[in-house]
């Protein structure tokens, strides 16, 4: 017992330690006379890589996540005792499981990372990205008849797919569901419909609500609203409103983002706090970075496809605009933003940065937001994730999974680990666009400073 607790010690003393924040570091004095030298020409000593990216450089990240993930997630079926693998997936038996993998194939994180792949491969043109997704649906699509079976005659039995037969929480749905209409869309032949119908009947019917309709759980306390759950539905109705073309999905989404907007968006921060419970007063607000992603890319992902004539369409895109200012004005100095936004002692955090640099990105792309204003904090915080993102194409610095506080100690103490999943799909996401943004957009070095022109 002694060594067990002292090994837990040691592990978290390394976990704590790894997320101390940057503090910075004095400039190097340059003993220089200022007579004929252009001191203001010298070269900054930049912790993070300014300016000087190209489409070359972004690609070559994104092949090195790709490579790490098609290697330590295989997309395969084996029998748990044997070992070997399955091959009859229309009748794969009780006790086959997904081969083990260094990530689950059915998440809300990987959820993301197969919407990520989408886009690499439409961005880049290079198939291994789609069929990356393709694959690993596919062979959920094909055990699903199977296992339907199975769970109507015992819903007590474990299988490799409850999650998607029988979603219960929003955390099951609303990623994965986005993810294969994403797939139709980019054509992959598979028979995803019944999947996707399941998922958004979930959300829309099954989901707890408040009285007014807006999505809530009932932990840690009664009707509680978590700002994660905008993106583990929002982004899912607004797909579903694209794909079948009734209005009702897209009315949905934007009144989700709307009623948490009204409870939860500190206007004069320009950021969302965490979490919301009903009838708590006073309320304690704490402002977690990628909580903050999830509803930026719900926006985003809302006003992709939402119609322009859309009512709320107005509403939507001032909030977008808002929410870009604040968290605009909290970006630290090495592109990154802090694991608690408002707080710089707390850790620089790699998954929300991704997914700040993919809203940017996109918001600049179609024009949402200004590129002049936009653009160099987003490649700024390009190069800060791509520091972040190993030889071996691993994602280094992502906070792990994370449920909701009403203390500071909490959010600042969370571990950080390159196998924490829900760094992937945003860096995914985030190079796509940023490939995008520069073959898109014209960006200079003008007296030193990165300068996107008109």
């Amino acid at each position: 017992m002694k060594s067990i607790t002292t090994t837990y010690i040691k592990l978290t003393a390394i976990l704590m330690y790894s997320t101390i924040p940057f503090v910075g570091k004095a400039q190097t004095e340059i003993n220089l006379k200022d007579g004929n030298t252009p001191l203001h020409m010298l070269q900054p000593d930049y912790p993070t890589r300014y300016g000087k990216t190209t489409v070359q450089d972004i690609k070559q990240v994104l092949d090195r996540v790709y490579g790490y993930l098609n290697a330590t997630t295989p997309a395969k079926l084996i029998n748990k005792e044997s070992g070997n693998k399955v091959s009859n997936y229309g009748s794969p038996g009780k006790n086959s499981v997904f081969e083990k993998g260094d990530f689950r194939l059915i998440s809300y994180e990987w959820g993301v990372t197969y919407a990520g792949m989408l886009q690499a491969g439409q961005v880049t043109g290079d198939q291994k990205f789609i069929d990356y997704t393709s694959e690993r649906f596919q062979l959920i699509s094909d055990i699903i008849p199977y296992y339907k079976e199975v769970l109507a005659k015992d819903s007590a039995e474990i299988t490799p797919v409850n999650s998607v037969v029988k979603p219960h929480a929003l955390d099951d749905a609303g990623a994965m569901c986005a993810a294969m209409i994403k797939g139709l869309n980019a054509g992959l032949k598979l028979d995803l419909q019944p999947l996707i119908k399941n998922y958004i009947d979930y959300i829309s019917y099954k989901e707890y609500r408040l009285k007014d309709g807006t999505l809530a759980r009932n932990r840690p306390l009664p009707n509680t609203l978590w700002l994660d759950d905008l993106f583990m539905s929002v982004p899912s109705l607004a797909q579903m409103g694209k794909f079948t073309g009734q209005s009702r999905y897209f009315d949905d989404g934007v009144k989700q983002v709307l009623q948490f907007a009204g409870r939860m968006f500190n206007k004069q921060q320009g950021i969302f706090m965490h979490g919301w419970v009903q009838d708590m007063k006073p309320h304690p607000e704490f402002h977690w970075g990628r909580a903050n992603g999830w509803a930026l890319m719900s926006i985003i992902e809302l006003l992709d496809v939402l119609p322009a004539n859309h009512p709320g369409r107005q509403q939507i895109l001032d909030l977008l605009q808002a929410h870009a200012k604040g968290l605009a004005s909290y970006q630290s100095s090495t592109g990154f933003w802090h694991q608690l936004l408002d707080k710089d002692d707390s850790y620089l955090e790699t998954s929300c940065t991704a997914i700040y640099t993919y809203c940017f990105a996109k918001a600049i792309n179609r024009g949402w937001l200004d590129k002049t204003a936009y653009g160099p904090i987003t490649l700024l915080a390009w190069n800060a994730v791509a520091s972040k993102v190993n030889a071996s194409g691993q994602v280094e610095g992502t906070c792990v999974g994370t449920g909701m506080a009403f203390d500071p100690a909490f959010y600042y103490y969370r571990p950080i680990s390159k196998y924490a999943a829900h760094g992937y799909g945003p860096v995914l996401l985030a190079g796509a666009e940023m490939i995008n943004l520069l073959k898109s957009h014209h960006y200079e070095m003008n007296d030193s400073a990165v300068q996107f022109t008109k």
